[in-house]
């Protein structure tokens, strides 16, 4: 099915939404009133809703460019010498990312089960898991990480490390201070 491209006001519309939100889920974490993101952007509910059917593609429309750079990261790393450091390079770049907005972690160990297959964070949350997979694999076949870890599981733990850290009030920190202990348990031999 072909798809329209979207009138100036519409375009418009759909911009200021995102903008909005993205300050409404920076201030309020990722449970901001839709309503409230609404009437902050100067438009009616029902026009958030035609934008975005679903508070996830809303928050997957916020998040994209960022996923977008983090998947290319997960690229350049791949070239890096040091294949272990190469990974927790970019565990740490993932986890400062998705420290903002608060909740980001959640949402995404959320969308990696089987019911988010088709949407916009479901498809995010894999593409994740792929960089995050191809990143580990070569860890594995460097010998600097254990090879039964699975990349879904270590997106998991990561993501855990991000809630947990969250309501610290050293955020960075706790987070430099789990992936150490994470990467002490990854290490093969």
């Amino acid at each position: 099915m072909e798809t329209r491209p979207m009138r100036a006001d519409a375009r418009r519309n759909y911009e200021r939404l995102v903008t909005t939100a993205r300050t409404a889920f920076t201030e309020h974490g990722t449970g901001a009133s839709l309503d409230e993101i609404a009437r902050r952007a100067g438009v009616g509910s029902g026009t958030l809703y035609r934008h975005f059917p679903t508070r996830d593609a809303l928050l997957h429309a916020v998040l994209r460019e960022r996923i977008d750079g983090l998947l290319g990261h997960a690229d350049a790393l791949l070239a890096e010498p040091d294949a272990e450091a190469a990974l927790a390079r970019w565990l740490r770049t993932y986890l400062a990312g998705a420290s903002t907005p608060r909740g980001t972690c959640t949402v995404i160990i959320e969308a990696m089960g089987t019911e988010w297959a088709g949407t916009g964070l479901g498809a995010a949350a894999g593409a994740i898991r792929t960089a995050l997979g191809r990143l580990l694999d070569r860890a594995q076949r460097a010998g600097a990480v254990r090879a039964e870890v699975d990349p879904g599981d270590l997106l998991r733990l990561a993501n855990a490390i991000g809630v947990a850290s969250e309501r610290t009030p050293d955020p960075g920190a706790c987070t430099d201070r789990m992936l150490t202990l994470l990467f002490g348990g990854l290490r093969a031999g």
